[in-house]
């Protein structure tokens, strides 16, 4: 059972902390004070320059119109579907307003954020081209991912550009293919917003508008949460506060992971709260983990490693995100419970997620804006690739996989767990529904035979999300990479490599990023028909051997 003085102790410092927040914090941070977070000069003119979001959504009502009237341009063009390129913070929000509050007057929006060939060739076979609407989307305009993606269909598209729109900064390499191929519109998003922080600005809203969204609703949802947290005395602000006083407090007593109890179909909400609460706190050896989808587990098989925050919809009966929360509480574990509803609540729980994650980093002592451990993997991405370039070959094909030499593998990685470590699996694998319940299976077997916390996040969209945290935060975790080879593979158009090569250098970049810390790092390469092997190999080396 857990210490329910320390919970006590932890109450008391969230309830000290939340009114320190409303007293000096809030003020400050609303005055975009950047003396909050640690650094020097240069840090903190950097950091005046990621504040914006804190405005954003009053400065977008303006826009709105602008976009209400674009989305009926593309509809009455005869588009029947759009395809997102992005990664990151360009693609996470607009995938929860897509299929969290899309409207029946909108397009179907499929995000595309993976450079697995056989998931680029499912998404440009969903639909007839001549019909599909493309949004590329990137605050660069230098991610390597949109870039081959945008590459790859409008040469699909034979290079008309008016099928296309794209979200960027203004100045960018991306503004400036916009203009050069005749896009049908370049949104020049606000430049002092991290990608994370974006969800309110034009890199959710065009999106979303697309998508049949209520933006009106969202934006003024955003703007009454924003006027409520920057009163002294409103109960939103109230909430984001103690938010962030649990984030910072479960940081600094060991529980750094954020186990996140929601309703399934609300899932997508918590892959956004996981880049924005990941990559934000994780740097400097300290972080939390976002845990978003485990299986349930009775309270007292959780170590006292966690904190529990759940979203559910307000009023109405207990659900079992709730009961469950009662229960944990009563075995001792740090909970919070924030409702969530939607339709009606998704610009206001943008915001609040957005301003709590940000004040937790005054109490971390980290600075929540920065990322300074994304570019190590991009830059090894870039020697795999420059290989490639220079003649050298690609791994080849996996073999036959050997049940007996896998599990010995993975008996071996299980047997350096440490009693604080979670279990991340990495997966550079199609996103499709059998290999996400081969992920589940896994996931499951994985918590119940070791009791850690276990992650789940398809290669290379994590990369931009929890592989901050993984590289840069606390020294625990152990790492299962899962790759196949390629059945199918495409050109990337311009570039001497194919999905497929690009797709193995992140991984391998990934991994030699991760072995360089001295990470606890197992990578399985195997052909696409022998995931069942791992599945069975896992199973013998938790010691319970599967058929």
């Amino acid at each position: 059972m857990t210490d329910l003085a320390a919970q006590r102790r932890f109450g008391d410092l969230v309830a000290r902390r939340v009114q320190e927040a409303r007293r000096d914090l809030l003020p400050r941070l609303f005055a975009k004070d950047v003396t909050l977070w640690p650094g020097g000069a240069r840090e903190r003119s950097e950091m005046a320059q990621r504040l914006g979001w804190l405005e954003v959504a009053a400065a977008m009502e303006p826009r709105l119109p602008e976009l209400e009237a674009f989305a009926a341009e593309v509809r009455g063009a005869g588009f029947r579907r759009v395809l997102l390129l992005g990664m990151g913070g360009s693609s996470l929000a607009p995938e929860v307003f897509a299929r969290l509050a899309g409207g029946s007057a909108g397009l179907p929006l499929t995000v595309v954020d993976t450079t697995d060939p056989a998931a680029i060739l499912d998404a440009e076979a969903g639909g007839d081209l001549a019909t599909t609407f493309f949004l590329v989307s990137s605050k660069s305009g230098t991610t390597v991912e949109p870039n081959a993606l945008m590459a790859y269909f409008l040469e699909r598209c034979g290079g008309d550009g008016r099928r296309f729109a794209a979200v960027t900064d203004p100045g960018t390499a991306l503004a400036d293919v916009a203009a050069a191929r005749g896009f049908r519109r370049a949104f020049l998003n606000p430049p002092d917003i991290g990608g994370r922080y974006s969800a309110l600005s034009l890199f959710g809203l065009v999106p979303a508008a697309l998508a049949g969204v209520d933006v009106r609703r969202v934006v003024r949802g955003a703007v009454a949460e924003r006027q409520d947290c920057a009163a002294s005395d409103g109960l939103p602000g109230q909430r984001a506060a103690r938010l962030a006083a649990c984030l910072a407090t479960a940081a600094e007593t060991g529980r750094d992971k954020l186990t996140l109890l929601m309703p399934r179909d609300v899932e997508p909400f918590g892959a956004w709260v996981e880049q924005l609460v990941a990559e934000s706190t994780g740097k400097g050896g300290r972080g939390l983990l976002p845990v978003v989808g485990e299986p349930l587990r009775a309270p007292g098989d959780y170590r006292a490693d966690r904190v529990f925050v759940a979203l559910f919809p307000p009023g109405g009966d207990a659900g079992p995100e709730q009961r469950a929360l009662a229960a944990l509480s009563r075995e001792g574990h740090p909970v919070l419970a924030l409702p969530f509803d939607p339709v009606p609540g998704l610009g206001g729980a943008f915001f609040e997620w957005e301003l709590a994650t940000a004040l937790a980093g005054v109490w971390m002592g980290i600075d929540p804006f920065d990322q300074p451990n994304v570019a190590e993997s991009k830059a090894n991405t870039e020697k795999v690739l420059a290989g490639f370039a220079r003649g050298e070959a690609p791994e080849p094909a996996p073999g036959p996989a050997d049940r007996a030499a896998l599990a010995a593998r993975l008996g071996a990685w299980l047997a350096r767990l440490r009693p604080d470590d979670y279990v991340a699996i990495l997966a550079y694998l199609a996103p499709n529904g059998a290999h996400d319940a081969l992920l589940s299976r896994l996931r499951a077997a994985l918590g119940g035979g070791t009791g850690a916390a276990v992650t789940v996040g398809y290669g290379p969209r994590f990369l931009h999300s929890t592989g901050q945290l993984h590289k840069g935060g606390p020294p625990a975790g152990a790492f299962l990479q899962i790759e196949t080879a390629d059945a199918r593979d495409a050109a990337v158009p311009g570039a001497v490599y194919t999905f497929g090569r690009l797709k193995l250098a992140q991984a391998l970049g990934d991994v030699a990023a991760l072995e360089r810390r001295g990470k606890n790092v197992v990578r399985v390469r195997l052909a696409e028909g022998d995931l069942g092997v791992l599945e069975a190999a896992l199973g013998d080396a938790l010691g319970r051997g599967t058929r």
